[in-house]
Order: structure tokens, then sequence, then C-alpha cells
């Protein structure tokens, strides 16, 4: 290609659900742009994306990987994103990275679980979207009737712009075309109904359409397209079999020709404000000419390159051996390398435009999230974060041999600095870690990752439920501490109210002392006090959330008056208040779906029922499965992967999210309550 330009780049995004062959759609775009000499396999662990090791072994992405080609004068950055729900983080996150996502579908499975769900961020994420049918040579496929599924759940916006031919050995395109063979529908419908989408997008179009009733050229058509494409008005449908190359082509001409570049895709969602204060939308431009914007939207701990911040340049142009801020930091950081990815090769360029994809490493001050910028007038300036499903899955681990404490916590930090669903707890009052994920899968394949790489073998077992507190009632409560032990002693006394906010609206510290009752110096060891009693727990010691603390009264005195006085009289009274305000103990409600054979659907509602669950829809799947959605305490799930895996012969799975927090029940409560108070009791 000739010299490349900010218009010349796309950047895109296959995302969607396992199988649907996400990376084998990727060797073959690789392939039939010249940039490999031979499509690797998923089956011989061979391809550009999958090169990590886990990958391989696994069959499957764990990670996201960048890809970069060219194809008619234009410069493609691809995304390849892992599918299964345990892995979403990475997918989710690419999404910052890219102006088009291709949402693959298994022409075989239809719409699956990772279909919907990606769909959904991209919408959020206001991505221009379309739609890859994959495997269209497989056997015992219902193209019409899977097009018509995709409408239904996603609207009729999604349009056909091509369509497969002659058994699914080749594809035909429909904008430009009006006449031709297909396997099913006509291609002068689809073309006819595809223009007449487009045309509304442009009133003067529409006009000059309707009254000389002739097709605007494609030149005329463009704009109008990606308006459609960019306000969700336009969901083009493209069929493909990464297998044999049908549809290959046709979808590069469509990212070179119908993708938007850099200048016509929706700009990122940035913002500018400091921590706590006003947040103002700010504009970042396409343009090489202005300050430097970059946003990095993946880490990797890589054991020779070290840490590698990859990002997507957003405004200006970042050149190697510049001087970049990282967020709010005040001292720059300095360039030395400048990267490019290929899968797991890096290639050293000299500058990157916006809407380039590349990388730098060893600079240990960048973070996942971050934003790059060459000013300080960019101080400040943020990347609305994107929603990440919440870990709930966890394990407590511990090491082995004594004495890797803390290389465990150094490799857990590695590993949770990669991933945003990946996290790491220290629970002190049961001494436990806890790693939490979006699955039993997800967790393993971290646990997997550090004995090969790291060779850290760890011994685990259940967590505790994070469970949590709060009150349902107002109440008030004061504590005088007065400690006298031959010198100076210690005073201090706290009233407080305690009133329940609505759930998930946190902790609200409220300082209402009048004339200096409570000098203003110990206001702070008031609020330390209050924060260590919600943390210890009160009534069955898990974090109480969701209360207003009002302190309105106290006294000082003027030799004892401590701060140590005042942070104990504070714990106390908040104390006594809690147990006075009808206090209840919250457990994790999670959203399930389980995907099942048919047959297994009674056994599985009937499991789910005993387990204090309940099933909100069933949903047919194709080749016999069903997925079953409902709602169950996350505290009955420790052993469903087993039982799942007995009730359906291994022929089961299932992904969950947090749903809510809800009471539990009465007598449960009642339990957790006693046996806190006779270990409260010991202490």
């Amino acid at each position: 290609m000739g010299e490349k330009t900010i218009k010349s780049i796309r950047t895109v995004a296959l995302i969607g659900h396992g199988a649907s062959g996400k990376t084998s759609l990727a060797e073959s775009l690789l392939y039939a742009t010249g940039r490999i000499a031979a499509k690797g396999s998923i089956e011989k662990g061979n391809t550009v994306s999958d090169f990590d090791s886990q990958e391989k072994e696994a069959g499957h992405s764990l990670n996201s990987s960048v890809l970069n080609f060219a194809y008619e004068d234009t410069q493609v950055h691809l995304l390849d994103t892992p599918g299964y729900p345990d892995f979403a983080g990475q997918a989710i996150a690419a999404l910052a990275g890219v102006d088009t996502a291709l949402i693959v579908v298994n022409a075989q499975s239809g719409v699956e679980l990772m279909t919907e769900r990606m769909m959904r961020h991209a919408a959020e994420r206001k991505l221009c979207r379309m739609i890859v049918i994959n495997k269209i040579d497989a056997d015992n496929v219902d193209l019409p009737g899977l097009v018509a599924d995709i409408r239904e759940r996603f609207g009729k916006q999604c349009m056909i712009l091509d369509l497969p031919a002659h058994g699914g050995a080749e594809v035909v395109e429909v904008l430009e075309h009006e006449a031709g063979d297909a396997d099913f529908e006509s291609v002068a419908s689809a073309h006819r109904a595809l223009i007449d989408q487009i045309v509304e997008e442009d009133e003067d179009l529409l006009a000059q359409y309707l009254e000389d009733g002739a097709d605007p050229s494609v030149a005329d058509l463009h704009a109008p397209f990606e308006k459609a494409l960019r306000e969700g008005h336009l969901i083009p449908i493209l069929f493909t079999s990464a297998k044999t190359g049908a549809g290959i082509k046709e979808l590069l001409h469509v990212l070179a020709t119908l993708a938007p570049n850099p200048t016509e895709s929706n700009p990122p969602p940035f913002y500018k404000g400091e921590p706590g204060g006003e947040a103002v939308a700010f504009s970042a431009e396409a343009d090489a000419g202005k300050h430097v914007l970059a946003h990095v939207f993946k880490v990797v701990a890589d054991p020779y390159l070290g840490k590698i911040g990859v990002f997507r340049v957003h405004q200006g142009t970042v050149k190697k051996d510049m001087q970049l801020f990282v967020g709010d930091g005040k001292r720059p950081i300095k360039l030395g390398h400048l990267y490019q990815l290929q899968g797991k090769d890096t290639i050293e360029v000299d500058e990157l435009l916006p809407g380039d994809i590349g990388a730098v490493a060893k600079i240990d001050d960048i973070e996942f999230d971050c934003v790059l910028h060459d000013s300080h007038d960019e101080d400040n300036i943020h990347l609305v974060p994107l929603e990440f499903p919440q870990p709930m899955a966890g394990l407590a681990v511990e090491t082995r041999k004594k004495g890797d404490e803390q290389r465990l916590f150094d490799i857990l930090g590695k590993l949770a600095m990669e991933d945003p669903t990946f996290i790491v707890e220290r629970h002190p009052t049961t001494n436990e870690t806890v790693i939490r994920g979006l699955g039993e899968i997800h967790l393993k394949a971290k646990l997997a990752k550090m004995a090969a790489q790291y060779k850290l073998e760890v011994d685990t077992q259940p967590p505790r439920i994070p469970y949590r507190e709060t009150i349902t009632g107002q109440a008030e409560a004061m504590y005088r501490h007065k400690k006298q032990s031959g010198g100076a002693g210690q005073f201090g006394e706290v009233h407080l109210r305690i009133e329940p906010k609505g759930r998930g609206e946190g902790f609200e510290f409220v300082d209402a002392v009048k004339g200096g009752v409570i000098p203003g110096v110990f206001m702070t060891a008031v609020e330390k006090g209050v924060r260590q009693a919600l943390a210890g727990g009160v009534i069955a010691g898990y974090e109480v959330e969701d209360l207003k603390v009002t302190v309105f009264d106290g006294k000082t005195h003027a030799v004892d008056g401590k701060e140590v006085a005042f942070t104990v009289a504070a714990r106390k009274a908040v104390i006594e208040a809690i147990r006075n305000a009808k206090p209840i103990v919250l457990e994790p409600i999670v959203s399930i779906e389980i995907i099942v054979p048919e047959a297994a659907i009674g056994d599985l509602s009937g499991d789910l029922s005993g387990r204090r669950g309940h099933i909100t829809g069933t949903d047919g799947r194709s080749h016999g499965l069903a997925a079953i959605s409902g709602e169950v305490p996350l505290a009955e799930l420790n052993d469903y992967q087993s039982r799942l895996k007995s009730l359906t012969g291994g022929q089961g799975s299932y992904s969950i999210e947090l749903a809510r927090y809800a009471a539990v029940p009465p007598n449960l409560q009642q339990q957790m309550a006693s046996k806190f108070q006779l270990h409260d009791e010991d202490e």
C-alpha cells in the first residue's frame, strides 16, 4: 500500500461466542492478504493469535491478541478476542481499542450467550457493528432461520450485505449487485432493502432516489452508510467460511471500503475532571497534529520484555523517543522503543497515527485503562470505564512451601494487572488470600499459569462467601472512652446517629458537630473508628454497607482528649447503634445461565430449586441444547460444577454474574450471628 494516512486505518475486533471461528477467521484474513504463507489451525496449535502455550493446550483463546494486515490501500488493526464467558474480561477490554466490532456467529450453533452479551457491550460503547456468520460450509445449517433469529433478537436493522451461493462455496455482494445466484433469498430483494435503508439517512439523497428511482452511486452511499453504522440504524450481515475461504475477499473489501476510519467513527467517550469533581465531556480529534491522547486497553506481564502496555492512539502522533505523561503523573516517561504487535511478535516502528494500535514495554507506571498524553493541558482526562462483569467465582489459595507467601502476592499482582476481571482479596480476619474470577475455568487457567510460567504451586479451597451486613432501621448511640493509668489518660465521647441508605449507595459519614464539642482535629479519628467497625462487621463478621452515620455531639478533655480515645469511642458507639437498627445479613445473588441437553432440563430445574434458586426462563438452542436462565444464591454453588457434570453426563456448562444482594433467610442469619458471637466472646 502507499503512504499510510489516518483515513486508511481501520480498527476491528472479532467478538462472539467460543467456537464461532474467530481465530480461524483471523488466520484466513492474514493468509488472504499475504501476511502469512499458510493458514494455521487451532488443532495444530500454530495460529498467529493463540500463541500462548495454555491457549494451544486448551484449544481456544484465553487472551485478546493484536494482528495487522494491509488490503486495498488500508491498514487494518485486528483484535482477536476470547469467546467463552470465563474470559469475557479480555474481550470487553478490547472494545476500547477499536471503531468496529465484528460479531462472529457460528452458522451451526446460532446466537449463543456471548453473542448476545458482546453485541450489547458493543452497542453500549457505540461501536459500529457488523455480524459475520461463519462456517457456512458446515453440515445441517439453516441460514435463513439463523438470519430470522438474528433479526428477532437484535432488530430489523440487521440487513444482509452479502449472500452465500452454490452451497456456501461462494458469496455474492448485494450493495453493488442487484442480480445473481444465492442459496436463499433474492439478491435483488436484498439489494433493494439495503439501498432503501441507507438512503433514509440522507434527506436529499432520499428525495432524489424517490424522484428518479435510480440507485445512487456507491460513492454517494458511503456517507449515509457510515451514518447508519454509527447510529446503529444498520448492522450488516456477512457470510464466510474461514475453512474454505468463501466470503473472505468480500469481508476484506467491506473492511476497506465500508468500515469507518478514525475520522468517521463515533468519538471515544473521554471526559475531563479531577477525582470527586465535576466531569466534563472531552472531544478527542483524529488529528495527527494535535496533542497526543492515547488509551491503554491491555497490559501484559511478559517474562522477557517486562510490563507491556497496549494502547490505541486517539489524537496526535506518538513517536519513538518522545516523552509522555501517564494519567495524572507529573513526571514523563520516555518511549525508547515503540512497537506494533503481530501475535507474539513485536515490530519496532517510528511513529503511530490516530487510529493506530501500538505497544510500549518496560514502563512500570503504565496501568490498564490509563491515558497517555504529551501535555499537562490533558491532565485529568479519562476514558469512561467499560462495564465488566463482577468476578464472583472464588478460591482461597495458600502456598505449599513456607516462605513463598511474598512470591504469591507478587505473582497474583501480575495476573490481576493483566485481567480486569481477576481480583485478589486478602481477608485479615480469616487470614485467607482469595482469588476471584468469572468462573471455575477462569480460575483454573490462572492457577495453571502460576504453575507453568512462574513455577509456583498452591493449595486451594472454597473461600468464605462475600456476605455483607446492613441496617433496616434508624438508631442513636453514644460511647464514652475513659482510661486512666498513671500519667496522662485517654478521654473521648461520641454521639452518633445511623440510618439506612439504598442498596448499593455505600457509606456516608457526616460531621454535624457544633460548638467544637469534638475538636475538628479529632474528626478524622472518629471517622476512622466508624470505618473500623463497619469493616469488621457487627452481627456476623461481614462488612457493613449502605448506611449513613451522622456524628452530632460529643465531649473531649483539655488534657486527656486523644485521637485513640475518639477512635475507640466511635467504633463502640457505631457497633451499639447497628445492633439497635434492625441489622440484617445480605448474601450475593447471581444470575446463572446453564447450557444443557434438553433432556436434562427437568433434573436441572429441580436441582436449582433445591439450592434456593428459581428459573426465569428457558431458551431452545441448536443441536438438542437449551439455555436455562435463573437466579441463585452464590453460597449454593460451591459444588455446582461437579453436580452439573453428573446431571448432564459432562455436557453442561454455566456462567454467572452478580445480580444483586438480598437478605439471607432469618434462620440462616441466626446461625451466622450465633457463630460470630461465640467467636467474638472468645476474642
